[in-house]
């Protein structure tokens, strides 16, 4: 999905840099002390453009460690494939590179799919998972969405928001055109990382979406199921994973719902 949130409130990292992982290098910024999380951003954005309005508070109880995922923001364009399973192993190379052993990880839209994939592949590195407006699979999201990414054209992009953060930190502003068309490329590809090992993650989950972000809800429920949600709490025990729907809501908007969502962290999170 194009993704957009508001930006510039968050206050300086406290460490920032580059992490050599699997032939690239991947950007990050570390933010307070404490329990850690990282924060994955949805697709064309960048760190400030998705998390900038939760970082102060996060980073109040948190060691926030935010990444820039491959061809984002601070970090380079490369010409490796862009598959979630790649990026799920760039996050768990920052982890090493700032040897961090486990953490909790949130990702909204495109980098809720890399957390799921993390969460798959690296699960004694995972504590909790916050997954906001995002599927496992292409179809978790409604019809008209996935026609949508099938129409994508560079053009579109032209003189966005998303091109003037960018332009604003990329280290060769002139990738931009590549960036964009391996992303859209990207989103054209039919993904699935299976229910059998979404039903093996075993870490909590909390599944946050909007009522009308383009998720089906009917796949969005068979999700919750599949990580033992959707049960009679009255009859035994309540499951450990959560799901929260915020009403009147669509993709784009559920971010500046910051309030709300911090709320849900902050309860899940403990």
């Amino acid at each position: 999905m194009v993704t957009a949130s508001q930006s510039n409130g968050q206050n300086k990292p406290s460490a920032s840099g580059y992490a050599p992982v699997n032939g690239t290098e991947v950007y990050y910024e570390v933010y307070g002390d404490g329990m850690p999380i990282v924060l994955l951003h949805g697709a064309y954005m960048t760190i400030d453009k998705n998390w900038g309005q939760f970082i102060p508070e996060l980073s109040k109880t948190r060691k926030v460690i935010a990444i820039e995922l491959q061809g984002h923001g601070h970090t380079p364009f490369s010409e490796r494939k862009l598959s979630r399973t790649t990026l799920a192993s760039d996050v768990e190379g920052v982890m090493d590179y700032l040897k961090i052993d486990s953490a909790d990880v949130a990702g909204y839209s495109f980098g809720g799919s890399v957390a799921y994939q993390f969460a798959i592949q690296s699960p004694k590195r995972l504590r909790k998972l916050v997954i906001i407006s995002a599927a496992y699979k292409s179809s978790g999201w409604m019809p008209e969405v996935n026609n949508a990414f099938k129409n994508l054209k560079p053009e579109l992009f032209a003189n966005s928001p998303m091109q003037a953060a960018y332009d604003a930190v990329a280290p060769d502003k002139t990738k931009w055109t590549k960036f964009v068309e391996q992303m859209i490329v990207s989103a054209g590809e039919p993904y699935d990382l299976g229910d059998a090992n979404i039903a093996k993650i075993t870490s909590p989950v909390l599944l946050i979406a909007g009522d009308n972000d383009g998720l089906d809800k009917i796949e969005l429920v068979k999700t919750f199921q599949l990580l033992g949600g959707a049960v009679v709490a009255d009859f035994g025990a309540i499951s450990k994973s959560q799901l929260a729907i915020i009403p009147s809501q669509g993709h784009v908007s559920l971010m500046s719902q910051t309030t709300t969502i911090l709320t849900y962290l902050d309860s899940f999170l403990k």
